[in-house]
């Protein structure tokens, strides 16, 4: 049997230093795995994309796909919606499959399908995605997606908050950096996501419906 270990990380590319023996758990709460989550909680299926590259094949393959993402904060060319858990959450058109794409967060779950076992978790889920991970018998890796070098707040506490509630059952930190992380994000609140520059970007864009949401 496998140690039962935990480990904090970020970024798409940290993804193969666990793929091969951890369960990988992908965080980008804003914004695509929480519009992920939104999806498939609505009964819709989801097909998360690294590249308009991948994209456009699979979107071919698909019966009438709901386009949804961004690139650089904007919507592609011929693309439904933007990367927008608001704007999926209440759509009726559940039957149609959306195929997802972002700047870092798809490619931080594309890169976590090479692992035996990968979610996808953001703050609608966590509680949920922590009881689950805690009967698992070997390693987690909770990658947040990052963006331009940085370790985002609301992914270093959506993160933290999964890795302690494991701490708490009989998992150990993998690392000190993981165990400084959890003392750092695991008592914070939720309002904490609205100070980083994640945040701010929503703000600056109009986009505060997300950041609400």
């Amino acid at each position: 049997m496998m140690e039962r270990t935990v480990v904090i990380d970020c970024f798409p590319d940290s993804v193969a230093r666990y793929a091969a023996t951890h369960t990988i758990v992908a965080v980008d709460v804003i914004r695509a795995t929480t519009t992920a989550v939104s999806a498939v909680t609505s009964g819709r299926r989801c097909f998360p994309v690294p590249s308009l590259e991948t994209a456009v094949p699979l979107a071919a393959r698909l019966d009438n796909p709901l386009l949804v993402g961004e690139l650089g904060g904007n919507a592609p060319y011929g693309f439904h919606l933007t990367n927008s858990p608001a704007q999926i959450a209440p759509r009726p058109d559940v039957e149609r499959p959306m195929l997802l794409l972002s700047t870092s967060g798809t490619p931080l779950m594309w890169e976590a399908r090479l692992a035996p076992v990968a979610y996808a978790a953001c703050l609608r889920n966590v509680t949920a995605q922590a009881d689950h991970l805690a009967g698992s018998d070997g390693p987690i890796a909770v990658i947040g997606a990052g963006s331009r070098n940085e370790f985002r707040d609301e992914d270093a506490l959506c993160c933290s908050w999964i890795a302690g509630a494991l701490l708490e059952r009989s998992f150990g930190a993998a690392d000190e950096r993981t165990a400084e992380l959890v003392a750092t994000w695991r008592s914070a609140p939720v309002e904490a996501c609205g100070q980083g520059h994640s945040a701010e970007y929503l703000r600056k864009t109009g986009q505060v419906s997300d950041l609400e949401f």
